[in-house]
């Protein structure tokens, strides 16, 4: 579970999110960061059961900076509104599909499979799901994907099939996707619920077969 002062934190942040009081609150920073560095040790463990290879990773691996790199964005607000980590077996910077869990008052989520991925590793997954439609199908369709999943594979679409693929290829609507995602919405009450590891664990474990099939395609 999350505790209630590090959603507290993260909200003030929203309220005040710039350097002299973040430097201010840092002690109310550590502590939040500690917190949900410690969550993020016990999802390693509970992934590792039936991901084992995640079980090699440490935790700072896996969790993202707060600060924000303003360079190319129109936002130039110093620090992220939220934490995050990634469960991937080549830590946070690895290409292939992975967990990703973001915590945020108002807007927490667990996600997984893969984000906007270079052209290459895009090809494919296309080829893939094409080579391979039936697979993909029992994975999508299936009746725990479909009600732990019900928005399905997220992700934007091309307006036109990518080249060397028909309009009526059956795989169709998944082979013009940019991304390839999965998410599960928490609310602030379920994040601060001591079973919060557990239902994400089982939300991760949902996707799995979906890790599988997008990392198989790319190695």
């Amino acid at each position: 579970m999350i505790q209630a002062a590090t959603i507290k934190f993260l909200k003030d942040l929203q309220k005040n999110n710039n350097r002299p009081w973040f430097e201010k609150n840092r002690n109310h920073y550590e502590n939040a960061k500690a917190d949900f560095l410690l969550m993020v040790e016990q999802l390693i463990k509970a992934i590792a059961t039936f991901d084992k290879p995640i079980g090699n990773l440490e935790a700072k691996n896996c969790t993202f900076r707060i600060n924000r790199d303003v360079r190319f964005s129109k936002n130039k607000d110093p620090y992220k509104n939220n934490m995050a980590a990634y469960f991937n077996k080549d830590g946070k910077k690895g290409l292939g599909a992975g967990y990703y869990l973001h915590i945020e008052p108002g807007k927490s989520f667990a996600a997984g499979g893969i984000w906007m991925p270079e052209p290459a590793i895009l090809t494919a997954i296309r080829q893939e799901i094409d080579y391979d439609f039936k697979t993909w199908k029992n994975i999508v369709g299936s009746n725990s994907f479909k009600k732990t999943f019900p928005a399905g594979i997220q992700g934007e679409n091309l307006t036109r099939p990518p080249k060397g693929y028909d309009e009526n290829n059956p795989a169709i609507e998944f082979i013009k996707k940019k991304s390839f995602i999965v998410t599960r919405n928490f609310t602030d009450a379920e994040i601060q619920n001591k079973n919060l590891v557990k239902e994400v664990t089982k939300t991760f474990r949902a996707m799995k077969a979906l890790i599988d099939f997008l990392n198989l395609a790319i190695e």
